[in-house]
């Protein structure tokens, strides 16, 4: 959510600004803007609500800009709308620009003080209070970095923040607390940004920022220092990220090139974490199996997809005899927890950056849970480094807001861990040999689900003119019934709920009519008898359903009954191939729409603010 790029360099910064806004454009936003040094004292600053075409117009409008030294935003609006007036950068006494991720809580107050103090504001945002205390405290004596360092004192909430002064051109200073900001080091040029993404056209060579970090950025110096002045030292890191992994290719939009990407996703997740028979405990970490051997319970703690994959695992974990409990992250922080003994808290994150699971894990930790697990796709976010065990997925970049392949190999990364898990109960009739061979197989069946898009692609077709679906299924593929409903609607905003068939007599049942459409899921499993009679229900009442069922459920179309036959695959598999058709069908449902598929409105990649 948001997005900051600085540069410091021996030649034009602008080329590297918009660059960088592009790339982080997969985050989310609804404005954008810049602030360059064209000289000492002086600085040209554009912004644009809207697209980051809109800024580009804006910039072909106002002539040849050259500068060394400047920052960029792309913002998605919390406090004021998407204006002009409220895009960063802000600016204070025509000295201090400034761009900020993140929300400053006690902003109302400061307001209040500040214009007390005779300043004027020119937005609504809460980050104009940060540049303005930053000019009255040099206005009063004190030095730019000195100045920042007591601004920052005084505000509350989680942050990142890019401030340049225009007398001291050269010069970025960055700051973080809670929201990620990264330093990034280039041949005669140094950068600030909130993704390595951002940079990678640049440089691969980064510095992580840790939480109260304050980085003093020259061209040919970085110093990084605490509040207190205190100079840390920050080990600098090689990204293996390069340009063409960010790139689209020939494939239309991201989000479909990351579902097509699934099969090789899931092999590099699964390399080197497995034998022929046997899942390496060293692959969630040095001290995993003497963590996993004390381990009595789990508790899964996600947001959005990520907390639908942990609904997956509970129904894996538990049919091994390990109890689980999962909870959505923003609402776990909000009850007491009776704190059980030996409980592993698993965390799932794409980026490691979800504030909400951020917070959450903090709090397990306060609540005095044994031990933590993150299960994440970005090496380095705050996730992984605020837990004793990590499982890296390698997914690779993922740039669509809707996640794909971040769900399927948070999916594999969840299996993998229920199959050391079930080492702990000899009664489990969990063959470790056997599961291993399903999961080496998955990548196939992947690729021929992915055979289904032309089928797929027609049955788009019914909802051209459809506000409103429902999704069923039972058991394990319940969770996977509320992925393909949430894929619909954040990518085609069509209205789509998903529910456990079994309680269609509860209420869903009345929305049924010809408008209606009706998706279901049908493995061959113990439950397919009752979801028959359930999709019997429907076409009962003048429904029309679409049928994602495997060739050994006996189901065929008929009237007001599609039915896509998807490969038969083991059932302990079956949630992670019955997920690509339903990801294909909200891709081309979107494409029918006419959506913003990979940058869809209102949403945001990584939501780092509360």
């Amino acid at each position: 959510m948001c997005g900051i790029i600085g540069a410091v360099s021996d030649s034009n910064v602008l080329p590297i600004l918009l660059d960088g806004l592009k790339r982080l454009e997969y985050r989310g936003y609804d404005s954008s803007g810049f602030a360059i040094i064209v000289e000492p004292g002086k600085f040209i600053r554009l912004r644009a609500p809207g697209k980051l075409i809109e800024l580009e117009r804006t910039v072909n409008a106002n002539g040849n800009i050259d500068g060394f030294t400047g920052i960029a935003h792309t913002r998605w609006a919390t406090h004021g709308p998407p204006t002009e007036q409220n895009a960063h950068p802000h600016i204070s006494g025509g000295r201090i620009a400034l761009v900020c991720n993140g929300i400053v809580e006690n902003h109302e107050e400061l307001r209040s003080w500040l214009i007390d103090q005779g300043i004027q504001f020119q937005s609504e945002t809460d980050t104009e209070v940060i540049v303005n205390l930053i000019q009255l405290h040099m206005e009063r004596g004190l030095d730019f970095l000195s100045a920042i360092r007591t601004s920052i004192q005084t505000l509350k909430g989680a942050f990142a923040l890019g401030i340049v002064n225009a007398d001291e051109p050269g010069r970025i200073i960055g700051a973080r607390r809670g929201s990620p900001l990264i330093v990034g080091i280039g041949e005669n040029s140094a950068y600030l940004a909130s993704d390595i993404a951002a940079l990678i056209a640049q440089t691969r060579k980064f510095i992580v920022l840790e939480n109260g970090d304050i980085v003093d950025i020259k061209q040919e110096e970085i110093q990084i220092t605490n509040l207190d002045g205190h100079v840390l030292n920050r080990d600098m890191q090689f990204s293996d990220m390069n340009p063409q992994s960010v790139e689209l290719g020939n494939r239309r939009h991201y989000m479909e090139k990351e579902i097509f990407e699934q099969g090789q996703a899931v092999s590099d997740t699964l390399e080197g974490r497995i034998t022929t028979s046997r899942v390496l405990d060293e692959c969630f970490g040095i001290e995993a199996r003497q963590i996993f051997d004390k381990t009595e319970r789990i508790q899964i703690i996600a947001c959005g997809t990520s907390y639908h994959a942990g609904l997956v695992a509970r129904y894996w974990l538990e049919d091994v005899g390990m109890p689980c409990q999962v909870e959505i992250a923003s609402e776990f922080i909000y009850r007491n927890h009776p704190t059980p003994k030996n409980c592993l808290v698993v965390t799932l994150s794409q980026s490691g950056e979800t504030i909400d699971t951020l917070t959450a894990l903090d709090y397990a930790k306060q609540c005095g849970y044994s031990h933590s697990l993150a299960i994440c796709n970005v090496p380095d976010s705050s996730l992984v480094r605020n837990s004793e065990l990590v499982f890296m997925t390698h997914a690779g970049p993922e740039i669509g807001v809707a996640s794909t392949k971040a769900f399927v190999t948070q999916l594999v990364a969840l299996r993998l861990l229920t199959i050391v898990m079930a080492r702990k109960n000899s009664l489990h009739n969990l063959n470790e040999t056997e599961s291993i061979r399903e999961l080496r197989e998955l990548p196939a069946s992947i690729e021929a689900t992915l055979n289904l898009e032309p089928a797929i692609q027609k049955i788009a077709q019914q909802f051209a003119d459809k506000q409103h679906a429902l999704f069923l299924a039972r058991g394990i593929h319940f969770p996977i019934a509320l992925e393909g409903a949430l894929k619909l609607k954040e990518i085609s905003y069509v209205h789509a709920e998903a529910y456990a068939a079994g309680e269609l007599k509860h209420g869903p049942l009345a929305l049924v009519d010809r408008n209606m459409p009706v998706v279901s899921v049908a493995p061959n499993d113990a439950q397919i008898d009752k979801l028959k009679s359930n999709i019997e229900e429907v076409r009962a009442r003048g429904g029309k359903l679409i049928v994602f069922a495997d060739s050994e459920t006996r189901l065929s179309s008929r009237e007001n009954l599609q039915v896509i036959h998807v490969a038969s695959v083991e059932s302990t598999i079956s949630p992670i191939v019955f997920t690509i058709p339903l990801q294909l069908l909200a891709y081309h449902v979107a494409l029918i729409k006419g959506t913003d598929i990979d940058k869809p409105r209102n949403l945001a990649k990584s939501v780092t603010v509360e």
